[in-house]
């Protein structure tokens, strides 16, 4: 079962539709939002019908394949998708970052990688708390680290207010 935030209970939604809220580069687009691994020509029959420009897939936080077979699954619906043109988000867990980076689906332009970094009471860490984005060990594959503000990534620019999840279409 998925939460569902609508009601913020869980729920067997696995598609639903509604106008991107999060300020990706998808932002403002007519969306068609996806629950898990579905059939591809359903996702396409979904966009047509809802004449989506954007499809978010692993919504309500249910990408979190378990073995390669799935990686594999993922890759191919959302690979099916965008050769049909259109452009395609995935909610990616950080724990799995480095693993999602084999499958290919970054090189697509029409790709946004959405790395999902939870901080819990984020209002509640001080001033000076700084968001530092590092590397698996020292000097393994980055150039070095990137140290960032975390209240000035809590920008109110870049703010969803949970209430703006409440205004989408269940389809199924």
């Amino acid at each position: 079962m998925i939460r569902d935030y609508k009601t913020g209970e869980k729920d067997s939604v696995t598609f639903f539709t509604g106008v991107e809220v999060e300020k990706t580069p998808a932002y403002g687009m007519k969306t068609l939002f996806v629950v898990g691994l579905q059939d591809p020509e359903d996702i396409l029959t979904y966009i047509t019908e809802e004449s989506c420009t954007h499809v978010f897939f692993g919504a309500n936080h249910s990408y979190d394949p378990k073995d390669t077979n799935e990686y594999i699954a993922w890759e191919n619906m959302i690979q099916s998708i965008l050769k049909e043109g259109y452009l395609c988000s995935l909610d990616i867990p950080i724990t799995i970052a480095e693993e999602f980076l084999e499958s290919g689906l970054v090189e697509n332009d029409n790709f946004i990688p959405q790395l999902r970094v939870p901080v819990p009471y984020a209002k509640m860490w001080n001033y000076n708390t700084m968001l530092k984005i590092d590397d698996k060990d020292f000097k393994a594959s980055n150039p070095g680290v990137w140290c960032h503000s975390l209240h000035d990534l809590m920008n109110r620019e870049k703010f969803t207010d949970w209430t703006k999840y409440g205004l989408d279409k269940v389809l199924k």
